[in-house]
């Protein structure tokens, strides 16, 4: 039996699954590993595949069963963290942007950067004007197809690729005059170099936006940069809070709270799952920019009692120690295999973005990704998504302990519109049905779908009729909703039900420990005075001497039969 068993467990040990993790060129990696392999294996595979040394700036993203994004953990199974079924899909992205993308060591990891940027710029996430997306996207085609030639390049070539959500022919003309006239020369990497240093300097580079609202139940999107923290609304950035000014991050529930030396900011997470993951990335962005070196980190709790809330370590490398490292590299550059770019109509990832030709002048005074422009748009249809619901209204309440009456110096105008990245897939999705709803907001207002979109959309897209059958649910279950103190009854409720467990717990722990202390053979007056009670000489008799012997020979039959096998 012995035999069998451990044989079973080796065979299952053993087993291989099949990882296929997408590349920030859209092209795929493909390995198998074992069911006890860490994250770190398969990271170090990924940087090895790519020759890439400065790894500690990027992370392996995947989803789980419930639709929620999280970064892969190094210090943990592959397997048990993903907790799907293989073959095993993730993305190879950047994690922590740096803070200087021109002053990286290595020609590979600034061109992974900008493949990342382009991606973000592509998606919703990088906030552009019209001047300063056009210059972007003319370092983008110097980068990918060189100088401009007539005999190559007819008139209009720059409107058959894709570099937004939405383009205007006059931002297609602009772009093929800056190409044309201002890049000429440049090689791909100095292209590139340009575009990072010009990316840098937007108020959005870095940032990963996590959709929340705030006490008053307004949209706004939380991100971490290699600067602070910031939330965005509308067209502002209402808060930007530098790191050393971070004191500390919690989150309990659906509810996000960020420490500062004078105020609380408190924010509302679509999902529980989606709070913790915001606090997460929090943590490990405050220890990767703000800390000296590695040995400072500290295991973090999101509770002040040890018995409640979650405890998170980040485990990697800081920003200096990185800096301090890139600095020793010595080695020959390795050489880089650029993706040339593809025109949006023959690559099946990317589709050709709707004109804004049609759209009233004062819709074309900036163009940048704008999801909050279709979420708003379907919110006052059947197809409202999650992000703009009301559901959370109800329960988001006034929760704000603050030392300043108004914090107005810290709004900054970044745009003429607001900011919405969601015309891609969220950094976080938010409900069980957002994911088919957004689908169908992006088929309505013509943006494009990322990979993982398309292969989704292409097995079954809903339609309206559906869409308008979870309308219907969602307004119900937003109706549903308890009032905001009954909210707090629960909580308060559930906190002395988990101090009432963990006593009770703690007491059943001190009683066998008591037990074990008397009837063993330490020689203190207080176990004497105890064993020579009546009591204590019933219990040993009557209960304990008998249980005793029953547990010891379930003992020795198990051993025999085992050695008889």
């Amino acid at each position: 039996m012995l035999s069998r068993l451990m044989s079973g467990s080796s065979r299952n040990l053993d087993r291989e699954y099949s990882c296929t993790v997408r590349l920030l060129d859209d092209s795929e990696y493909t390995c198998t590993i074992q069911r006890d392999a860490k994250g770190q294996y398969l990271f170090d595979l990924l940087c090895h595949h790519l020759n890439l040394l400065e790894k500690d700036y990027f992370g392996i993203r995947f989803v789980d069963p419930d639709k929620q994004r999280h970064w892969l953990e190094f210090t943990k199974s592959v397997v048990k963290q993903l907790r799907s079924q293989p073959p095993f899909t993730m993305c190879f992205r950047v994690k922590f942007y740096p803070a200087d993308p021109a002053a990286l060591r290595e020609e590979i990891t600034r061109y992974l950067v900008f493949l990342q940027i382009k991606r973000d710029l592509y998606h919703g996430r990088l906030l552009c004007k019209t001047s300063d997306a056009a210059l972007l996207a003319a370092y983008i085609l110097q980068a990918e197809i060189g100088d401009y030639d007539p005999g190559k390049h007819p008139e209009g070539y720059s409107s058959k690729f894709q570099f937004f959500p939405k383009h205007s022919e006059k931002l297609e003309k602009k772009i093929a005059e800056i190409h044309k006239t201002e890049l000429s020369g440049q090689t791909p990497a100095t292209s590139e170099l340009n575009f990072l240093r010009k990316a840098q300097t937007l108020e959005t580079y870095g940032v990963d936006p996590h959709p929340c609202k705030d006490v008053s139940g307004n949209a706004a999107f939380l991100a971490f940069t290699p600067f602070g923290f910031v939330v965005l609304q509308g067209n502002k950035r209402v808060h930007f809070i530098k790191w050393n000014e971070v004191t500390k991050l919690k989150f309990e529930g659906k509810t996000f709270y960020l420490y500062e030396k004078k105020i609380v900011l408190t924010y509302f997470a679509p999902t529980p799952e989606a709070c913790k993951h915001l606090w997460k990335c929090g943590i490990e962005n405050q220890a990767f920019y703000k800390l000296e070196k590695s040995s400072q980190v500290r295991t973090v709790s999101s509770s002040n009692l040890f018995f409640k809330g979650s405890r998170f370590r980040y485990s990697g490398r800081v920003a200096k120690e990185v800096m301090e490292s890139s600095a020793k590299i010595k080695r020959e550059p390795p050489e880089i295999h650029r993706a040339g770019m593809v025109p949006s109509r023959s690559c099946p990832s990317i589709t050709h973005g709707p004109r804004l030709s049609s759209v009233p002048r004062t819709r074309r005074r900036a163009v940048h990704i704008s999801i909050m422009e279709g979420l708003e748009s379907l919110r006052d249809s059947a197809h409202s998504t999650p992000v703009r619901s009301t559901s959370h209204s109800d329960t988001f309440l006034p929760h704000v302990r603050s030392g300043r009456a108004d914090s107005s110096e810290r709004v900054a105008v970044i745009a003429d519109e607001a900011y919405s990245p969601a015309d891609s897939v969220l950094p976080t999705p938010v409900a069980e049905h957002s994911l088919e709803l957004m689908l169908l907001s992006r088929q309505i207002n013509g943006a494009p779908c990322s990979i993982e979109e398309e292969k989704e959309s292409e097995a079954s897209t809903p339609t309206t009729a559906e869409v308008e059958a979870l309308g219907g649910e969602l307004k119900a279950l937003c109706q549903g909703h308890s009032g905001p103190e009954a909210e707090q009854v629960n909580k308060f409720v559930l906190s002395v039900l988990r101090l009432l467990l963990v006593t009770v717990g703690l007491l059943f722990v001190l009683l066998l420990l008591l037990i074990i202390l008397t009837e063993s053979d330490l020689d203190i007056a207080f176990f004497r005075d105890i064993r020579q009670t009546p009591e204590f000489e019933q219990f040993h008799y009557q209960y304990f001497y008998p249980l005793r012997r029953w547990f010891a020979c379930k003992i020795r039959s198990v051993v025999s039969l085992l050695i008889d096998t």
